[in-house]
């Protein structure tokens, strides 16, 4: 018998994984430990005008899939009305049929518009009016949307020089959802293009309130801010990288050649590797002396369309999987933090799926029971955020570590619209486990695998980051749900 398209049993394929799912997953709040929402779109508690702006703005998921279709610049990042580029999208999603787009596109219809009309050219009209009429009612203001979605802590993507006054500004006014700030220094690891370094190290230095003239300066202004992050809230670090760096260098080959690339020299690749090398163990160890998590996003083939880098910027759409080398550098960075007791909670995240078990079996190293899942291998990432991905993740963790004390899913996204990503990891895992039950390879023990799916779906990540210890420093956020007036 066939299934309705995207029924209360989507993804579901055994009586144990819908009880599993309707019973334990669904109702569990959603922590959102990394995404790149906008925070001063939170403070303003913005309303969007329609939903081309908060569906299509910025997503170069959709843009990617929209240039496969032949759709024209000028509809997807260029001057076209905002009608015309959903027109274009909604053009171009029955081309999207088994890429997850199609699944994430109705499922957030469904979830946050009531909306079960399959979107197509015909149907583009009718949903792009229904949306619009309902965003621009108070209940789909930015901060109503965390709160429909039972969003209780959000962490966004910041640079250290920025100066977190739209956290401010939130942290003032609570609202029943945390939104904390978390501390992305990947420009101050970025020598390669000098000019660019050093006027990012100028704004960081203005910052931080230090001159930046040599290495040891650049320390200080990243610890000035560190501190100031942490004082915001702050309990995690993130690093987008090609790979770690964990070359052998001395102090004084470092000391040169920050001198070097601040006095405007371009440096070798033997210095640039050593810079790398010591600045990211340097900030390992600022998260460790402030237990805050550090985490690891590698493997990122960036900006591989000079053409149209030149043109939109960076961001936009032109990134792939990279095939760098992992294990070896990965493994001594590891290694000389916890030699010394400073290797603070991680998280690693492997955009190349070749990396999988690379990952699952390098996490195991550096477990040193102090915390439960101390290091962790990260949810699917970018490329893998779909049903495949997630369950080959959920599967090699699952035989190389402990899938029970993994800390789930996040968002990555800069979409207010983003979270029924969540809903869609929690049942292709349930589905997993509810797959073994009737296969007679794990008990038909509703105790045991519901407490795991709900530690997964949020208790895990709850306990490891200790959000409320942050929220018992803060103010305390309003009961009840918030509605804007």
């Amino acid at each position: 018998m066939k299934k309705p398209f995207l029924n209360d049993d989507f993804l579901l394929q055994t009586e144990t994984a819908q009880q599993l799912y309707h019973e334990f997953a669904k109702q569990m709040p959603i922590i959102d430990y990394h995404c790149h929402l906008p925070p001063d779109q939170i403070a303003e508690d913005r309303q969007f005008e329609n939903i081309t702006q908060i569906w299509l703005y910025g997503d170069h998921y959709k843009w990617r899939a929209m240039r496969t279709n032949g759709v024209n610049e000028r509809y997807v990042t260029g001057d076209a009305s905002d009608w015309e580029k959903f027109e274009k999208w909604a053009e171009t999603v029955p081309q999207t049929v088994r890429n997850p787009l199609y699944h994430w596109t109705h499922l957030e219809l469904q979830r946050y518009f009531g909306i079960t009309e399959v979107l197509n050219k015909d149907s583009a009209r009718r949903i792009y009016d229904a949306c619009n009429e309902k965003l621009r009612t108070p209940e789909y203001s930015v901060k109503n949307l965390l709160l429909k979605m039972q969003v209780k802590v959000v962490c966004t993507t910041d640079d250290p020089a920025d100066s977190l006054e739209y956290h401010q500004a939130i942290a003032a006014q609570p609202f029943g959802v945390q939104i904390l700030p978390t501390f992305r220094p990947d420009k101050a690891m970025s020598p390669e293009n000098v000019t660019a370094y050093n006027s990012y190290l100028d704004k960081l230095g203005t910052a931080a309130d230090v001159t930046i003239a040599t290495y040891d300066d650049l320390l200080e202004a990243l610890r000035r801010r560190h501190d100031f992050f942490h004082a915001q809230g702050c309990r995690l670090s993130d690093h987008g990288l090609e790979r770690l760096y964990a070359s052998d260098y001395s102090a004084e080959q470092v000391a040169n050649a920050f001198a070097q690339v601040r006095g405007g020299q371009k440096l070798n690749q033997e210095d640039t590797e050593a810079l790398k090398s010591e600045l990211l163990l340097e900030l390992a160890r600022m998260d460790h002396a402030r237990g805050w998590t550090q985490q690891f996003h590698v493997g990122a083939l960036r900006n591989n369309n000079a053409r149209m880098l030149r043109q939109l910027g960076p961001d936009t759409g032109w990134d792939s999987i990279g095939d760098f080398p992992q294990g070896r550098a990965l493994s001594t960075f590891l290694d000389r933090l916890d030699s010394s007791d400073q290797l603070a909670k991680t998280i690693l995240y492997n955009l190349n799926p070749a990396d999988n078990e690379l990952m699952a079996t390098m996490i195991g190293n550096f477990q040193d029971g102090t915390v439960a899942g101390k290091v962790q291998w990260g949810s699917s990432w970018w490329f893998l955020d779909q049903k495949d991905g997630m369950e080959k993740q959920i599967n090699a963790l699952s035989n190389m570590g402990l899938i029970s004390k993994f800390v789930g899913m996040l968002t990555d996204s800069r979409s207010f619209l983003s979270y029924p990503r969540h809903e869609y990891f929690r049942r292709v895992l349930c589905n997993l486990l509810g797959n073994d039950v009737e296969n007679g390879e794990l008990p038909d023990d509703m105790e045991l695998l519901g407490g795991i799916v709900e530690n997964i779906c949020y208790y895990n990540a709850k306990q490891y980051f200790g959000f409320d210890a942050v929220a018992q420093a803060a103010p305390t956020a309003a009961s009840g749900e918030y509605m804007k007036v």
